[in-house]
C-alpha cells in the first residue's frame, strides 16, 4: 500500500476526519460559495482593524499594484492567467486521490501543484483583465477545489509523507496566499480549516528550534506561512511567533546554513546557494518586512541591516548581465523546462538571475533611500544589460514582480554599471574576478563544502562543477551556460577543472550535498581587485589528488596545477576550456604554436603542457539530468581543449593562461612575450606567479616555504602589489588552523604606512616580517608599506 492510500484511509476511517469534511460540506451548502457564515467579522470591524489593514498590503505585495491592465506587458500576461485558469477549470475532476488526474496527491508535490492551480484561478478572478474577472461560476470552483483539498488530504487528520517541503513550505504558502485573496468568499468554518492546516503541518515547534530543515531560507518560508496564518486567524502570538523566529535568520554565521561576513550563503549545511535558495530568503524577507511594517508587529531586531547589506555584498557581485552564476544555483543548475510546469519558463542562470533581482526591487521597498537608490541603479543597469533574456518582459514574473520592475526602470535612478573588482566567497568555496573586458568565476570544494548537490532526481552528473570549474563571460556576451549549456555539456570536461576520466554513475553519493573531499587548503587572498586562489584537490569517486591555483589578474587568469596524481588506470585531463558555441556554431577557433583563439570567446596561452582540441556536436535533454524536466532534445556545437596527463600520472603539472574576451593578434602577442610574466614556482609544495608590469607577485604555498622573495612559516596564501613607492602585502590562511604564522619578504622597507589588527610587525630593515593571526575565516589580513632604495 502506498503512503498516499494509507493517508487517504486513514482520513476516511479517522473519526476527526468525517467530522470536518461534513461540517464543511455542510457549511459550504448552507452558506452557497461567496457568502459568509454571518458576514465578515473583519468587516464589522472596520477600516482600522489591524489585521484587515495587513491582509490588504499582502494582497498588494502579491498580486500588485499600480499598473495599467490593458498595457503592455501586463495585458498578455493576465490573458495568459485567464486561458489557464478557463483550461484548470475544464479539466478539475475531484477524486479521492486527486483534484486533478494529472496531479495525484501522491507524491504530495501533487498537492501543492493542485493549489498553485487554484492560486492562478483565483488571480483570473480577483484581477482585472484576465477574461475571467469575478466570474462566479469559477469563483464557486475555486472554492470546490479547496474544500475538496481540505476534506482529502491538507487537513490535521493526515500524517504527511514524502518530501516534507510539499508539506510545510509549498502547499501552506499557496494556502495562505488563497485564503487572503478570497477571505470576503469564504466562511469562517473554511478559514478556520486553512489555519488549522497551517496549524498542523508548521507547529510552533518548527518555529522556536533553529536547527533541521527550519533554518535559512527554510526558516523565511516558514514564518511567511505562519505570519499570514496569523493575520488571517487574528492571531496576535501567531504573528509575533513568525517576526521573532526571523531573528536567528539575520546574523552572520560561521558554520552550518545561512549568510557569512564574507557574503557566502550556504543552505543545506554544505552547499553553495546563494541563487536559488538565497534568492528564495531575500524574496520571503522582503514582503515579510514589508508586510509588518509601520505595525504592531514590525520586525525591528536591528540584526535586519545584515540582510539589506547582502544586497551589495552577498548577492550583487553574483549577477552578471542579468543572469546569477551557476556556480551558487546547486542542482536547479539541471531545471530547464520543468514538465510540472504549466507555465513553460527556461529555468537558466538568467532566470535565477531575475528571481535575485526581483527579490531586490521588493526588498527596496523597506531599505533607507539611499539604500534604495543604490539598489535601483544596480537593478536598472542590469535591466539594461540583459539582453539575453529581458528582465521586463521575462515569463517567469507575476504582475506584481513586473509592476515593481518597471516602476525602477522608469525612476530618474541612473543605471549602474557593473562593478569592477574581485569577491572571495571563502566560506562556501566560491572566487568571482570582475574586470572591464570579462567576468569570471571558479568553483572550488572542500571538507566544509560539498563536490555538488543532488536529489529529487535533479542534477545527477554534477559531480566536477566544485572541482575548480572555471566560467567566464566576456563583456557583452551572457548566453555560455544559459543555451542548453547543461544537457549537452561533456561532464567530465567542465572548463578549468582537472579530473579523473573514471566513470561515474548518476547521483555518485551526491544526495543533498553529502560528499565532501578530506582537504583543507582551499580558498586565497585579494586585495579586493586581484586574487591568488587555490586549491587542494581530490577527485570525487578516483584517486586523483592534485594542487590548483588561479591567479585572477587585469586580463587574465593564469592557471596552475601541480603534484598531479591518480592511480584510476584511465586518463586524467586537465580542461582548458569547454566553450559552447551555440546551435551549429561557426566561430573561427585558431592555433598557433603555444597558442589558440575562438572567434567571439577569446584566447589561450599555454606554457607547460601539449593542447589538444575537439569541436563536435552534442545532443541531450534536460530529462537526461533531472527526472521532472521535459524529454525534448537538441544539439549544440562544443569548442574542446585540454591537456593530457596520460593513465597514470605521479607528479604531473600544467600552467596556461586565460585570455577571456582577447583578439587574435593580442593572444598571439601575449604568447611571443616573455617577459610580462614568470611562474617561480610550480609544484606540489607551492605555486607562483610574478608579473612586472602589474608590479604583483603571488604565491599560494601548500606548505611553509619560499618562492619570489616570499618566505612563510605554514600553508598560506600571499599577494603582493606593488604601486610605485609603496607596497600592500596581503595575506590569508586557507586551512583556517587559526594559529599565527609569520611571513617574510625579502626587501627592505621604511615606515609601516598602515597595517591590520591582526598584523604585527616584527622587522622592516633589512626584510619585512609580519606576523599573522588569521582566525578561522580565510579572510585577507593586509599590511601596506614605503619603500626604500
Amino acid at each position: 500500500m502506498t503512503h498516499q492510500r494509507r493517508a487517504l484511509a486513514s482520513v476516511r476511517t479517522t473519526r476527526r476526519a468525517l467530522l470536518l469534511t461534513a461540517a464543511l460540506m455542510a457549511t459550504a451548502a448552507a452558506a452557497g460559495p461567496g457568502s459568509r457564515s454571518g458576514g465578515s467579522a473583519e468587516d464589522a470591524r472596520g477600516d482600522d482593524d489591524p489585521y484587515a489593514a495587513l491582509r490588504r498590503r499582502w494582497l498588494d505585495i502579491a498580486l500588485g499594484t499600480g499598473y495599467d491592465p490593458t498595457a503592455e506587458p501586463y495585458a498578455a500576461r493576465l490573458a495568459e492567467t485567464g486561458d489557464l485558469a478557463r483550461g484548470f477549470r475544464a479539466t478539475m475532476a475531484p477524486a479521492p486521490a486527486s483534484l486533478w488526474p494529472d496531479r495525484p496527491y501522491d507524491p504530495p508535490a501533487g498537492i501543492t501543484q493542485s493549489y498553485g492551480r487554484l492560486w492562478t484561478m483565483t488571480q483570473a478572478y480577483v484581477r482585472q483583465g484576465t477574461g475571467s474577472t469575478a466570474d462566479p461560476a469559477l469563483l464557486a470552483d475555486v472554492i470546490r477545489g479547496l474544500d475538496h483539498l481540505s476534506a482529502t488530504v491538507y487537513n490535521p487528520s493526515t500524517t504527511r509523507y514524502g518530501n516534507w517541503w510539499e508539506w510545510q513550505v509549498g502547499s501552506p504558502r499557496l494556502l495562505m496566499d488563497l485564503t487572503a485573496a478570497l477571505y470576503d468568499h469564504l466562511t469562517d468554518a473554511q478559514r478556520a480549516a486553512a489555519c488549522a492546516a497551517v496549524d498542523h503541518f508548521v507547529p510552533d515547534t518548527m518555529l522556536t528550534d533553529y536547527s533541521g530543515t527550519s533554518t535559512g531560507a527554510n526558516r523565511v518560508d516558514l514564518c511567511r506561512s505562519v505570519a499570514l496564518r496569523g493575520v488571517l486567524g487574528r492571531a496576535d502570538a501567531k504573528i509575533s511567533l513568525a517576526r521573532d523566529a526571523l531573528s536567528p535568520v539575520f546574523p552572520y554565521v560561521t558554520e552550518g546554513d545561512g549568510l557569512y561576513a564574507d557574503g557566502s550563503f550556504v543552505q543545506h549545511t554544505r552547499v553553495a546557494y546563494s541563487g536559488t535558495y538565497g534568492q528564495v530568503m531575500l524574496d520571503g524577507l522582503g514582503r515579510l518586512f514589508a508586510l509588518l511594517a509601520g505595525s504592531a508587529w514590525e520586525v525591528t531586531d536591528p540584526n535586519r541591516q545584515i540582510v539589506l547589506d547582502s544586497v551589495e555584498r552577498a548577492y550583487a557581485p553574483l549577477i552578471h548581465d542579468g543572469l546569477v552564476m551557476d556556480c551558487v544555483n546547486g542542482r536547479a543548475i539541471s531545471r530547464g523546462h520543468l514538465k510540472a510546469d504549466d507555465r513553460q519558463v527556461l529555468r537558466s542562470d538568467h532566470f535565477h538571475g531575475h528571481g535575485v533581482i526581483a527579490a531586490v526591487a521588493l526588498l527596496a521597498e523597506g531599505a533607507s533611500a539611499a539604500e534604495r537608490e543604490r539598489w535601483y541603479g544596480r537593478v536598472k543597469g542590469w535591466i539594461e544589460r540583459d539582453t539575453v533574456a529581458p528582465v521586463l518582459t521575462a515569463r517567469q514574473f507575476d504582475v506584481a514582480d513586473l509592476a515593481r520592475l518597471h516602476a525602477v526602470a522608469d525612476s530618474p535612478v541612473a543605471p549602474a554599471p557593473e562593478p569592477v573588482g574581485h569577491h572571495l566567497f571563502a566560506a562556501m568555496d566560491r572566487a568571482v574576478h570582475r574586470r572591464p573586458a570579462f567576468t569570471a568565476s571558479i568553483a572550488m570544494a572542500s571538507d566544509r563544502v560539498a563536490f555538488y548537490e543532488c536529489g529529487n532526481g535533479e542534477n545527477p552528473r554534477g559531480w566536477h562543477t566544485g572541482a575548480g570549474m572555471l566560467s567566464w563571460w566576456p563583456t557583452g556576451r551572457a548566453d555560455q551556460y544559459t543555451d542548453w549549456y547543461w544537457p549537452t555539456v561533456d561532464w567530465y570536461r567542465l572548463p578549468g577543472t582537472t579530473v579523473s576520466t573514471r566513470r561515474l554513475p548518476d547521483r555518485a553519493g551526491g544526495e543533498w550535498g553529502e560528499p565532501r573531499p578530506e582537504v583543507r587548503w582551499v580558498g586565497g587572498t585579494t586585495d579586493g581587485e586581484y586574487a591568488a586562489i587555490g586549491q587542494h584537490l581530490k577527485g570525487l569517486g578516483s584517486t586523483l589528488e592534485a594542487r590548483m591555483s588561479w591567479f585572477c589578474l587585469d586580463d587574465a587568469v593564469v592557471c596552475l596545477g601541480a603534484g598531479i596524481t591518480c592511480a584510476d588506470g584511465v586518463p586524467v585531463e586537465t580542461v582548458v576550456d569547454n566553450r559552447n558555441l551555440g546551435e551549429g556554431g561557426a566561430q573561427e577557433f585558431t592555433r598557433g604554436r603555444d597558442w589558440a583563439h575562438l572567434e567571439d570567446h577569446g584566447g589561450w596561452v599555454v606554457m607547460r603542457g601539449s593542447l589538444r582540441t575537439l569541436r563536435e556536436d552534442r545532443t541531450g535533454a534536460w530529462s537526461d539530468i533531472n527526472t521532472g524536466s521535459t524529454t525534448e532534445r537538441r544539439t549544440r556545437r562544443w569548442q574542446t581543449l585540454w591537456l593530457d596527463h596520460g593513465t597514470d600520472p605521479r607528479d604531473a603539472s600544467h600552467a596556461y593562461v586565460l585570455l577571456p574576451g582577447a583578439s587574435r593578434r593580442t593572444v598571439a602577442a601575449r604568447a611571443a612575450d616573455r617577459h610580462w610574466l614568470a611562474v617561480p614556482a610550480n609544484d606540489r609544495l607551492r605555486q607562483a606567479v610574478h608579473v612586472p608590469s602589474l608590479g604583483v607577485t603571488a604565491v599560494n604555498f601548500w606548505q611553509g616555504g619560499t618562492a619570489g622573495g616570499l618566505t612563510v612559516s605554514a600553508g598560506a596564501s600571499v599577494l603582493v602589489r606593488r604601486r610605485g613607492r609603496t607596497a600592500t602585502l596581503c595575506v590569508s590562511e586557507p586551512p583556517r588552523t587559526g594559529e599565527p604564522l609569520e611571513l617574510t619578504w625579502d626587501r627592505p622597507v621604511g615606515e609601516v604606512i598602515r597595517a591590520d589588527d591582526s598584523v604585527e610587525v616584527l622587522a622592516a630593515d633589512r626584510r619585512l616580517r609580519l606576523r599573522v593571526t588569521p582566525g578561522r575565516a580565510c579572510a585577507t589580513h593586509e599590511c601596506e608599506v614605503a619603500l626604500t632604495g
